[in-house]
């Protein structure tokens, strides 16, 4: 059986717009293969070349080099074919908003020439599975964001593809929102569609996808299972320790220890990346005797796809996200 999706040596290059200046190489010679029935998720910083590799695969963009085969079809001679087997969820939403949910997917169902009783039975089924029969009279315009999200998947899968494109699925949206629509994606995989997941949430690609791809400056810098990934990571590897009272102020002081390699603020807890977590334990508890505290929690924890993605990416592991101060590693960094 063929993969649902072969990529050989495809690459992309932006002529550049100012006179004299170089062409941009965004992606390069990259290739990789998407079995069928897998959630496959695609990585990479911005201007990584993770959207426009996205585009080359789904129409929108033409490579400059390569080729591209979706579910047995070459897109570069097939792509009608191709485009059938495909459904495509933008990051930016693609709803009509004067049109009511049910107005909306008869009307896509009809550009993907499906079948009049087909598209309203499908259409009843998808609005129910979704949570949206109750709404379906209603504009799109007055709908949530995450109805609107929970919508636009409908209207990629009402032709049932054998390949869901998803871009984004989930930013901005609200937890139970974001629940549904990753139920939804599981569901759809259950029942034997291929996802492609591009996405910026490391721990969304981690909890659904059976493999990763991670680019970088255009180039794939690793494709496997999330749990391989990280085991190859062992080295990122990190003790976690809340202590009472005022556990904020000991973050310096932990950081002192032997084998500490970085300490950062997470919540109300400090992590410790250590080489050796089993020899770094006895020295926290130690630590937290002669301060007078008393241990919260205390966890050894393996790497996570994060710490994975910034490692591979050349960042550095444990980095703190813009605006979170309180990192000791961070603040002697400012002081330099």
């Amino acid at each position: 059986m063929h993969n649902a999706i072969e990529v050989e040596g495809l690459t992309k290059v932006y002529k550049s717009g100012r006179k004299g200046s170089p062409p941009v190489l965004a992606v390069d010679h990259v290739s990789f293969q998407v079995r069928k029935g897998e959630i496959f998720g695609f990585l990479g910083p911005n201007g990584a070349g993770k959207t426009t590799t996205h585009r080359m695969l789904t129409t929108l963009l033409e490579p400059t080099e390569g080729r591209i085969v979706i579910d047995g079809y070459d897109l570069a001679h097939d792509a009608y074919f191709a485009k059938r087997r495909m459904g495509l969820v933008p990051e930016e939403s693609n709803i009509y908003v004067d049109l009511s949910g049910w107005e909306n997917l008869i009307f896509t169902g009809r550009l993907y020439r499906v079948p009049k009783g087909e598209r309203e039975r499908r259409a009843a089924e998808l609005l129910k599975a979704f949570g949206l029969w109750e709404k379906r009279h209603v504009k799109a315009e007055y709908y949530s964001k995450g109805m609107r999200r929970r919508l636009s998947i409908a209207m990629a899968i009402i032709h049932r593809p054998a390949i869901l494109f998803l871009d984004e699925p989930t930013p901005g949206l609200d937890a139970q929102s974001t629940r549904m629509i990753r139920s939804l994606i599981r569901q759809m995989n259950a029942e034997g569609t291929t996802i492609f997941l591009t996405t910026h949430q490391i721990e969304e690609a981690s909890q659904l996808c059976d493999r990763v791809a991670i680019i970088h400056h255009g180039q794939i810098a690793a494709i496997d299972a999330p749990e391989r990934l990280k085991r190859d990571f062992q080295r990122v590897q990190s003790v976690e320790v809340a202590l009472s009272p005022d556990g904020q102020r000991h973050g310096q002081a932990l950081e002192r220890l032997p084998g500490v390699n970085k300490a950062v603020k997470m919540g109300d807890k400090w992590r410790l990346y250590t080489d050796d977590p089993s020899a770094l334990l006895p020295r926290v508890v130690h630590y937290a005797e002669e301060q007078g505290a008393r241990i919260v929690s205390l966890n050894t924890l393996g790497p996570s796809l994060e710490d994975v993605f910034l490692a591979i990416t050349g960042q550095e592991v444990g980095s703190v996200v813009p605006g979170n101060e309180d990192s000791p590693s961070r603040k002697r960094r400012g002081n330099r």
